[in-house]
């Protein structure tokens, strides 16, 4: 299992890793979305824009597959400038403090068309247990001849467990920010000792 920007987690724990091969996230063509309840009537959402990982994907047993991503947590999005300032605050993300936040896969079960990604994410300092649901895409060649493979995997969290508590109270009841966090990822990878071309 490796995570990208920790020292501490980039080395194999895993027998099988030996027949695992490393495939590089590639940030220009993925995509890390969320959506949340805002004001108890409709859904804000944004999506962070750097982000960087490996996946171990072992073909001969697709279980013993393993993934880590690191993302900038100041690279949110929700395209209104005074509402990502605040998320990057101490208020939310507190980027200052807790620059990145980091997924590591414990476990992999089903196959690559319908799988389950269990592992620790990490969020202003806290980790949690969470699992996602996903599927693999689709693999190809692109036109500089690297090999890409697609996947897709979704989980819904409770920001408040990751440490995200800010809120208001509204006058006609309940509060501006839902607790549950909508999150879906759509990630490219290219074979690790490859360049990811153009385009």
């Amino acid at each position: 299992m490796y995570t990208n920007g920790d020292p501490d987690m980039n080395s194999p724990t895993s027998s099988t890793d030996t027949t695992a091969k490393a495939w590089t996230i590639d940030p220009a063509h993925s995509q890390v979305e969320f959506s949340v309840r805002h004001m108890m009537i409709s859904n804000v959402k944004g999506s962070f824009e750097a982000l960087e990982g490996t996946i171990h994907l072992n073909e001969d047993e697709f279980t013993a597959s393993s993934v880590g991503v690191t993302i900038e947590a100041g690279s949110i999005t929700t395209r209104n400038e005074d509402r990502d300032n605040h998320l990057r605050s101490g208020d939310f993300f507190d980027v200052e403090s807790h620059p990145h936040l980091r997924f590591s896969s414990d476990r992999v079960e089903g196959t690559p068309e319908s799988f389950r990604i269990t592992g620790s994410l990490t969020v202003r300092g806290n980790t949690r247990t969470v699992t996602l649901e996903g599927e693999e895409l689709g693999r190809g060649t692109d036109p500089w001849g690297n090999p890409r493979v697609g996947f897709r995997a979704s989980t819904e969290i409770s920001r408040e467990e990751f440490g995200l508590t800010w809120n208001q109270a509204l006058e006609t009841g309940g509060v501006l920010v839902g607790d549950k966090v909508k999150i879906s990822l759509e990630v490219q990878a290219i074979p690790a000792s490859d360049e990811s071309g153009e385009g």
